[in-house]
């Protein structure tokens, strides 16, 4: 069994008062839940700035041995602030990830075998990147990381023989969104993927069959939609 999320008390520095916390679950790539082990005698601290590196933590998971990154375990106090919650170590991030035996499939099991995606809801900008991250992960794609180069609009993700751009804003791509993506993949000889949560204009999608980038929506429910054939094609037949 994967790691399960216990609960630990936790005060916000800014207004003194108590919480009860429970880390999130995450689906590892073999099925099993994985959770940031939380450290009861720590303190939390308050979210002043976004930092990516500090917004993501490496947690193996317990059934496979895998290392993967997921969120860092966060909690907003009603008074405003966001608190960062302390866990119990890490992990270097240099080290290989285990391969895991089967890689998921989107939905149900498809012929060979594989078990589902398991998406996560998404409520947060933050979770639609999470989201994201773990498809492309699901799809085969390693080291998933924020990309060098920040888009117009959302964030970038990269991973080896990808760069990914995840929208979590309401309006949906344009033209211009989806050719700033091929251009910058263009430079660092790369393919390259959009993921818009508000969806794309007409002009947007006729752009990206015409440089060849596969769109999903990303749905509530944290789960990618394809938009376009090649976008169909990639969630078939992976990365």
């Amino acid at each position: 069994m994967g790691r399960m999320s216990e609960s630990v008390p936790v005060r916000c520095p800014a207004c003194r008062r108590e919480h009860v916390y429970a880390a999130p679950s995450y689906p590892c790539v073999c099925g099993a839940p994985v959770a940031p082990p939380l450290d009861r005698r720590g303190v939390a601290t308050a979210v002043t700035h976004r930092v990516w590196d500090e917004d993501w933590i490496a947690v193996r998971c317990e059934a496979c041995g895998r290392l993967d990154e997921w969120p860092y375990p966060e909690l907003g106090c009603p008074c405003g602030t966001l608190l960062r919650i302390p866990v119990a170590g890490t992990e270097p991030t240099s080290e290989p990830p285990a391969q895991p035996t089967t890689r998921a499939a989107k939905t149900g099991t498809d012929v060979r075998g594989r078990p589902a995606f398991q998406p996560i809801t998404i409520r947060t900008a933050r979770d639609a990147v999470t989201a994201a991250a773990l498809y492309l992960r699901w799809l085969g794609y390693r080291d998933i990381r924020r990309a060098d180069q920040r888009p117009p609009s959302g964030i970038g993700l990269a991973a080896r023989g990808i760069l990914a751009q995840v929208d979590p804003t309401v309006r949906p791509a344009s033209p211009r969104d989806v050719e700033c993506l091929w251009l910058t993949a263009m430079t660092e000889s790369t393919t390259c993927v959009y993921f818009s949560l508000a969806g794309y204009t007409d002009e947007a999608r006729a752009r990206a069959d015409a440089l060849h980038i596969p769109l999903f929506i990303l749905d509530l429910t944290g789960t990618p939609q394809p938009v376009n054939d090649l976008a169909d094609e990639l969630d078939a037949a992976g990365g």
